[in-house]
């Protein structure tokens, strides 16, 4: 478990926190990736400004691939640019990519253990008024089950940009996902990012509140009520999924005796389906879920959304008052 605590952002409690959307840290990473690695290629679905590759294109169109309307194909050329060395980054909405090209990831990618890197963006209610059609909620769990695939998370725009660099230098398909609204920045350039390792960002006693992507940010609020409550809260950012580190995560629980996770995904396979997992096979424990609760969503600003399906701070916080009851029992 590293600790990310002496290196956050020392204004993350200030109303006034600065705001980026993630997906602004990986079109920064690919532009960064490409001065240092001609390998380095970029494909989407008509999709170049949205997830923010398109200033990649502007500077290196020779190596962009602008594939259209067809996600299928995308993914069938990015196995066979990976197979003849390149690292190909497929850029498009998690509802698109995996969600519409998941065959083509599983067999000509995942089969193969093909060096692709995907980057699911758009995910989550956040999306707000794109609607049901366009709020990818289900990414984590259909992609977490597929052999050779890592899956991450970043909570904000810093960490995905780190994420990027390091899922380049990582040999191996990997698929991460971001979010379209600005969100706080949480870390910092002096923050640590390791693949697979779980960062301690508040340290506590009485309830582990394992969290991951933007939603962290509602986490460490939550906890920091908790904390005038008399509740001490400690916060993981699970920022990979898979592999996820079971070592640190069931040390957490044994310290706190009971858990929350946290997450704009469905529940059901999720972060929560990976804690339940690790729990029932290595430290049962109680546990509550903060996330999308069986549910598609539907169009509204994404404050309003994230208060309807329950993943506020407020919920957060009530989730981690039953956690600690139950435990008590």
């Amino acid at each position: 478990m590293l600790n990310e605590s002496q290196h956050l952002n020392p204004h993350i409690f200030d109303p006034n926190v600065e705001q980026v959307p993630t997906r602004n840290g990986y079109g920064t990473a690919l532009i960064e990736l490409a001065e240092k690695n001609p390998e380095v290629m970029v494909l989407t679905g008509d999709l170049a400004d949205s997830t923010r590759v398109l200033g990649f294109w502007k500077k290196y169109p020779d190596r962009f691939l602008e594939c259209g309307i067809a996600e299928q194909n995308m993914m069938g050329v990015a196995a066979g640019l990976a197979l003849a060395g390149k690292i190909p980054f497929v850029s498009s909405y998690a509802v698109f990519v995996p969600g519409r090209n998941w065959d083509q990831l599983r067999v000509s990618v995942c089969y193969g253990n093909a060096n692709v890197k995907v980057a699911g963006a758009h995910s989550g209610i956040s999306v707000g008024p794109d609607g049901a059609t366009h709020q990818a909620l289900e990414d984590i769990a259909i992609t977490r089950v597929l052999p050779n695939l890592t899956v991450i998370v970043p909570c904000d725009a810093e960490e995905t940009r780190k994420c990027t660099h390091a899922v380049a230098g990582f040999v191996g398909p990997c698929y991460f996902r971001f979010a379209r609204e600005k969100t706080p920045v949480i870390t910092t350039t002096e923050s640590p990012f390791v693949i697979g390792k779980i960062n301690t960002v508040i340290e506590g006693s009485d309830v582990t509140i394992a969290a991951c992507g933007p939603l962290l940010a509602e986490a460490m609020n939550a906890a920091r009520d908790l904390e005038q409550q008399g509740i001490s809260a400690e916060v993981l950012n699970c920022h990979t999924i898979k592999p996820f580190d079971i070592n640190a995560f069931v040390a957490s629980v044994k310290k706190t005796g009971c858990c929350v996770t946290v997450e704009e995904h469905q529940i059901t396979g999720g972060l929560a389906g990976v804690v339940a997992e690790t729990l029932g096979r290595n430290f049962p424990a109680p546990m509550e879920s903060v996330g999308m609760p069986d549910h598609f969503g539907e169009s509204g600003e994404p404050n309003e959304l994230l208060k309807k399906y329950g993943m506020t701070k407020e919920d957060i916080i009530e989730a981690a008052k039953r956690s600690v009851i139950r435990k008590k029992k």
